[in-house]
């Protein structure tokens, strides 16, 4: 059967527009996948959703807001509040004897218990790792040291009395002014710019430790 030329164009551009379909799902697909970018440092000047940010490293760098952006206040602790039962993250480092040091501490709240459950490589310091679960055992002799426990292991992490612990707290965007401390978790955007999925911004002059 012969086909016209307007059925015999759309049989051939078929194909193409199958496979621009398929590649424009699978960049969408890698977008979301895409671990977040992690960015520390001070919030510069704020313009409605946008954001810039003096990183630790000393780039200026633009982060947009959206309605999917959650804020979270960052605000003292006390080493005392790490007690069994309570849902924290720990940034730590590995000791010779295979346990962990921490480097610092965040408690949860109790609506926020299960974020990020596991163990997992971070970027704070060399070699450093984060563990969010359930403070299980608690030994304060000679020190103190705890046990995390979350789904499908364990880690020992031994706390120093000197260091930073704080709370992640509910909070919005009247806390994101210039000269506040942030940790934002966000998407790289191909201009360069930064999508933000969520801020935790520094109460009272706190520097998120995380």
């Amino acid at each position: 059967m012969k086909l016209s030329p307007f059925r015999f164009a759309c049989a051939l551009a078929a194909p193409l527009l199958l496979t621009t379909a398929l590649l424009a799902l699978a960049t969408l697909a890698h977008a979301a996948d895409a671990p977040p970018a992690r960015i520390r440092g001070t919030i510069e000047a704020v313009a409605g959703d946008q954001l810039t940010i003096k990183s630790n490293q000393g780039e200026d760098l633009a982060v947009t807001m959206n309605a999917d952006t959650t804020v979270r206040a960052i605000t003292l602790a006390r080493i005392a509040d790490i007690q069994p039962g309570r849902y924290i993250g720990a940034t730590a480092v590995p000791q010779a004897d295979g346990t962990l040091k921490a480097l610092e501490v965040h408690v949860f709240p109790p609506e926020m218990a299960g974020a990020g459950d596991g163990h997992r490589p971070w970027d704070l310091a060399p070699n450093s790792s984060m563990t969010n679960g359930v403070v299980g055992e608690l030994v304060t002799s000679n020190g103190r040291m705890i046990t995390i426990k979350y789904k499908g292991g364990e880690q020992k992490v031994a706390i120093p009395d000197d260091m930073p612990v704080v709370n992640i707290e509910a909070g919005d965007r009247s806390l994101l002014t210039p000269g506040v401390h942030v940790m934002v978790f966000a998407v790289k955007n191909d201009d360069g710019t930064f999508t933000a999925r969520s801020i935790s911004a520094g109460k009272d002059g706190i520097k998120p430790p995380m």
